[in-house]
């Protein structure tokens, strides 16, 4: 019998990764994005265990629709990746409140209704799961000019750990994954905006985030799927409530 998964942003990214790796796994996948158009092109270049659903992650009933439409397409649901997120570059004098809630409603907002949505169903379907979230190397140390951005991940290392402890004994596992620095379109703007701000190039935006890895190398999105993978397996059947940091030697805890 296959498992099902959810990946939320998956339409392209490291999203896009997360679910390429379950589906290779043998999951069951769907692609949960709020642009229609890169979702179906994921799902059909995945193959026909997969589908796509659009849903714009802080909006509540959304989330609960997308759910409900893949438990009754598949049946089942087993894992739910909340990955979707957006990553602004905020100086603290440019930050607007229509910005903090675009952000905050998102990133922090997208994985509690996931979360939530994911553990009624969970309980609706009479077993355990798992709950993975995305969090960043910048929601372990803040980083500069990400405001919105890093503190919002550093919310979602918290809101990990409580539902971790107030759901192990129903056996569901929560963990989140911290991406250092990705290729990937999201990063590749704030390599921009950064550089933009410091009137430099793209290059020079990429490189004050590169200078800092042990390992000298971007991440390649696949870097990110394969603790997913993990975290979606068995084999971390024994880990709740932690952040594996995934960024090539940036961070050491």
């Amino acid at each position: 019998m296959s498992k099902v998964a959810v990946v939320t942003g998956a339409g392209q990214g490291i999203g896009f990764a997360i679910a390429t790796r379950l589906y290779n796994d043998g999951f069951k996948v769907a692609i949960v994005d709020y642009n229609e158009e890169t979702a179906k092109k994921a799902a059909s270049t995945l193959g026909e265990n997969a589908i796509a659903l659009k849903a714009d992650v802080s909006d509540r009933e959304q989330v609960i629709a997308a759910i409900d439409a893949v438990i009754e397409k598949f049946g089942d649901l087993n894992v739910m990746v909340n990955n979707a997120g957006v990553a602004p570059t905020t100086p603290i004098e440019t930050i607007t409140p229509e910005l903090f809630h675009k952000v905050y409603n998102i990133n922090v907002g997208g994985i509690l209704w996931g979360t939530q949505t994911a553990t009624a169903a969970f309980r609706k379907l009479g077993h355990g799961g798992k709950i993975i979230n995305a969090t960043s190397q910048a929601g372990v140390v803040g980083n500069p000019n990400l405001m919105l951005y890093s503190s919002s991940k550093f919310a979602v290392r918290g809101m990990t750990q409580i539902a971790a402890r107030d759901l192990a004994e129903e056996g569901i596992t929560v963990n989140a994954y911290a991406p250092g620095i990705v290729k990937t379109p999201m990063m590749f703007d704030i390599a921009h905006q950064v550089g933009k701000n410091a009137g430099k190039d793209d290059e020079w935006g990429m490189n004050t985030f590169a200078k800092d890895i042990a390992m000298k190398r971007l991440s390649e999105p696949e870097d990110v799927a394969n603790v997913v993978g993990f975290l979606a397996s068995k084999d971390s059947d024994y880990i709740t409530g932690q952040t594996i940091i995934v960024d090539g030697g940036m961070q050491f805890h």
